[in-house]
């Protein structure tokens, strides 16, 4: 017994001694910066000298009245109703993609099946900034030859214009994340024993029946995994609006909540409301996670 004992005392050292590492990070690298936001968000300055003037002596608490101007700021909440739109649209067409070329690949018994497989995830390792650069360049008129093409055949294409702005970042996501999101799911795939596919293909079923009733289905937690990533990243939405910004003038200051926030913070020296937005943009990022989970989590209890 005493030997036993010992031996569960030794494991549970092992056990922490693994653990710790990855919680020290965790402290330093998640808890504490957003424990550190949260309380300047509660915080304002208070300045001295005629008008405020006299520069910041210090900092003095402020409650709620930076969340309070952050709801206030009309281009924040466009911004987010912007966010909004763009993930409707561009989260649904990129997992049907993403689905569709994992079906595909995994389908596949060609010996380029690895090759392609490559070349769909290669777009993820481009950064984003690049990424952003380089499709602005085929987004520019004069310089892309994708304007130069379409205006030969007589399509009057603006690219960075008011209304097709946002779809033109959401084109630079979704080429950018699908073969991302497509390792996700043949990981998922590969996993599905094939024996399954073996006894519904005896039973009759063709390539896209078991496709339909049986690959799709047992991917289901992949495909929701993938789908709150995309939820959280729509939100977090900044890099894209920020290189293409000096390329077209209808990309603000506050065209999505973390470009807002961003300028906040370092364009109008006004981090406190800077560090509101981002808890606010957390917050929302939670719910609608959250909500997406529960709501999956009910229709699959309901067999729907």
């Amino acid at each position: 017994m005493r030997r036993a004992t010992r031996t569960e005392a030794r494991s549970r050292r092992a056990a922490a001694g693994f653990l710790l590492p990855f919680l020290a990070l965790f402290l330093l690298c998640f808890l504490a910066p957003i424990g550190y936001a949260l309380y300047q968000s509660l915080l304002k300055p208070k300045r001295s000298g005629p008008l405020g003037l006299g520069g910041t002596t210090h900092e003095v608490w402020a409650g709620l009245a930076n969340y309070t101007h952050a709801l206030d700021d009309p281009a924040f909440l466009e911004g987010f109703g912007r966010v909004l739109l763009f993930g409707a649209v561009q989260i649904p067409v990129m997992i049907v993609l993403a689905a569709g070329l994992a079906l595909l690949l995994d389908a596949a018994s060609a010996r380029w099946v690895g090759f392609f497989r490559t070349a769909f995830f290669l777009p993820y390792g481009v950064p984003g900034v690049i990424a952003s650069i380089l499709w602005g360049f085929l987004y520019v008129p004069g310089i892309s030859p994708l304007v130069e093409v379409a205006h030969s055949a007589g399509w009057q294409i603006d690219f960075l214009a008011r209304d097709s702005v946002l779809w033109s970042i959401a084109n630079i996501v979704t080429w950018q994340f699908t073969g991302y999101n497509m390792l996700v799911l043949i990981a998922q795939l590969k996993a599905v024993p094939i024996e399954l596919y073996e006894a519904a293909r005896i039973d009759g079923a063709h390539a896209g029946q078991i496709a339909w009733h049986i690959k799709l289905p047992l991917i289901r937690p992949a495909l929701v995994l993938a789908t709150v990533f995309s939820i959280i990243g729509t939100l977090q939405l900044f890099a894209e609006p920020m290189v293409l910004r000096p390329l077209a003038a209808t990309i603000d200051s506050g065209y999505t909540p973390n470009l807002h926030a961003y300028n906040e913070a370092f364009t109008s020296n006004n981090q406190h409301v800077a560090a509101a937005e981002a808890v606010l943009l957390a917050l929302v990022a939670c719910v609608l996670s959250f909500g997406f989970l529960r709501l999956v989590g009910r229709r699959g209890r309901d067999g729907k």
